[in-house]
């Protein structure tokens, strides 16, 4: 009953599970949602992620879900700060990966597994931002372009 990987055969189950309440945690009632909010925009303004303010949130602050705080979800709140990325994070993952699988394939260029990896990271790409341009999160016009990638990703 689970959905399959795209490019390989596995069916793994593992995930983690959130927690039941949705409310905050006791000891999250002296965290003001402010607080919270200008500690996420302090982040960004650094230029990290959301999933890595997220993780950083979890881990040094104690706050595990940000939306049992604040209501809103760290995306959302970028969003209104005007700090959300311009192009979505897993896309922007998936250019990464590409781009650095590129470069090593020009220093390598026997590399077959590469190659093949290469072309499947890539329809991922084409794949995502189709799906992006419809939910219009990306502009009509947008157009993966290998050559133009690495200026994406910097």
């Amino acid at each position: 009953a689970n959905m399959g990987r795209m490019h390989s055969k596995g069916k793994g189950i593992s995930r983690s599970a959130k927690p039941y309440r949705r409310s905050a945690p006791s000891w999250l009632n002296k965290v003001s949602p402010t607080q919270v909010v200008d500690q996420i925009t302090k982040f960004a303004k650094k230029g990290m992620t959301p999933s890595q303010i997220g993780v950083m949130l979890r881990d040094s602050h104690g706050i595990a879900q940000v939306k049992s705080v604040t209501g809103s979800k760290i995306l959302r709140i970028l969003k209104s700060q005007g700090l959300s990325p311009e192009i979505p994070e897993d896309l922007y993952c998936l250019i990464k990966k590409a781009v650095s699988v590129r470069k090593h394939l020009e220093r390598n260029r026997k590399d077959r597994d590469a190659k093949f990896r290469l072309i499947l990271i890539e329809s991922r790409v084409h794949r995502l931002g189709r799906y992006y341009k419809t939910a219009g999160k990306l502009p009509p016009n947008w157009k993966y372009e290998s050559a133009t990638a690495s200026a994406i990703v910097q």
